[in-house]
């Protein structure tokens, strides 16, 4: 019987999976196989929140497999090494893996091909919906404006989606390690898996997104982004369904989708701006550790921007409006490097991806792909158009429970302020100042 290999990267998940399809169009039997690779952690991306999120999908992977006929075969060490390892033990004939753009991913792509040559087969259309590269203005390798990929983007051809299999051959007696468990830093980390991910996107009511994605109270944002970074969902399913149920929400879901695809192909041009300045703008930034850690436990005393970190850092996660205004804070008002940042969001984050994290937090600084690195988001003014009421900032700062409407995000104007609530780190009179003159607040 003809054996072949479907190596799963940041694509855990039985529907639509163009890796797993793929092994099973060229053999009789599939090992399907997950390799632990030390260079992950070395390198600090298996933080404990995404290490516990991790083991989620693989126990529901192998599940899911088991239903099939099949499991998943677990092994550790440089995943190149780990994979040809594994292809002369069953013989196999051929190895199915999707395309990354991180230089990791490439990296393990290079070492791949140079142990499996020809068997090894690379699917380029499994973790985006557009190819990273496919897209391109004349003469460039990638588009550094959103506004002109997204037209590109929406007339782009797109592969079909593919539905689970009904059936997975593994070959017996293939030998693997027990299924890892891990401990997260969040109490309140979501359940991983595609059947979660899967049963949250049914429950969706993405009719409203459009309205509410912005609104930090109501918490109506789709939260499907560590399913998507894991590859628990396929962001081409996604972007699929979506389109066919239509309507202003769905517009601005699958426009959220296209900002993905949109890092990942800056990613995959320009993998060193996962550290380095995309556009060096000559800053030379603060060094003030307190500060930074004030940050870090949302201890500002800007009540919004301490509601965001206080969210990280319970749920491993932070609505996407919070993220830009507490990253805004540390870079433009604190004056911290943006790799400060980047640093704690990937060490917290269920959801860190690289592509994602670092050029978000490069359009906040100034650095990124933006067209106007002056841009300065007021934690005050985001306070009042993102949370009027001020119930974001009472459900995560309980010293401020008691404070009603708006008052809640200006504690320092009472009389008598909330003794276990700080003082703002820099005077809050100045931030506003800098806005009355026009200085490129929002």
């Amino acid at each position: 019987m003809s054996v072949s290999i479907a190596l799963f990267t940041q694509d855990l998940r039985l529907h639509d999976n163009p890796v797993l399809r793929g092994a099973l169009d060229s053999a009789d039997e599939v090992v399907p196989l997950f390799v632990l690779d030390p260079d992950v952690a070395a390198a600090g991306f298996a933080a404990p929140n995404r290490a516990a999120f991790l083991a989620d999908c693989l126990a529901d992977l192998d599940a899911g497999l088991r239903a099939l006929g099949g499991r998943l075969v677990l092994r550790r060490g440089p995943a190149a090494v780990a994979t040809a390892r594994l292809a002369e033990e069953v013989g196999a004939a051929s190895v199915h893996v999707a395309a990354g753009v991180s230089a990791f991913a490439q990296r393990r792509e290079l070492a791949l091909r140079a142990l499996l040559g020809p068997r090894l087969h690379v699917h380029d259309s499994s973790l985006t919906v557009a190819v990273p590269g496919a897209l391109t203005p004349a003469g460039k390798d990638h588009y550094a404006v959103f506004t002109p990929y997204f037209r590109v983007w929406q007339q782009a051809p797109r592969r079909p989606v593919h539905r689970a299999p009904t059936a997975v051959r593994t070959p017996a007696g293939v030998g693997g390690e027990p299924l890892p468990a891990a401990v997260p830093d969040s109490p309140g980390l979501p359940a991983g898996g595609e059947r979660a991910g899967r049963k949250l996107w049914r429950g969706y009511a993405l009719a409203r997104y459009d309205e509410l994605h912005d609104d930090l109270a109501a918490d109506e944002t789709s939260r499907l982004s560590p399913y998507l970074h894991f590859g628990c969902l396929s962001a081409a399913e996604l972007a699929a369904s979506a389109g066919r149920k239509g309507g202003s929400g769905a517009d601005a879901f699958v426009r959220q989708l296209a900002w993905r695809d949109f890092h990942h192909q800056v990613l995959a041009a320009r993998p060193e701006a996962a550290h380095r300045d995309y556009r060096t703008r000559g800053d030379r930034w603060l060094s003030d550790s307190a500060e930074a850690e004030a940050w870090r436990e949302g201890r500002t005393g800007f009540p919004l921007v301490d509601a965001g970190m206080r969210q990280l850092a319970h749920e491993g996660w932070m609505h996407n409006r919070a993220r830009l205004v507490t990253a805004s804070f540390l870079v433009k008002t604190l004056y911290q490097d943006w790799r400060t940042g980047a640093r704690h969001f990937l060490r917290l984050l269920v959801d860190g991806d690289v592509a994602n994290n670092q050029l978000n937090w490069q359009w906040v600084a100034g650095t990124g792909t933006d067209t106007r690195p002056n841009r300065v988001l007021n934690p005050l003014a985001q306070a009042d158009r993102l949370d009027p009421d001020g119930a974001y900032v009472r459900r995560w700062v309980p010293e401020l429970a008691a404070l009603p409407g708006r008052a809640v995000h200006r504690p320092w104007r009472l009389d008598r302020p909330p003794a276990r609530y700080p003082a703002p780190l820099v005077d809050p009179d100045a931030i506003s100042a800098r806005l009355r003159h026009g200085r490129g607040l929002d």
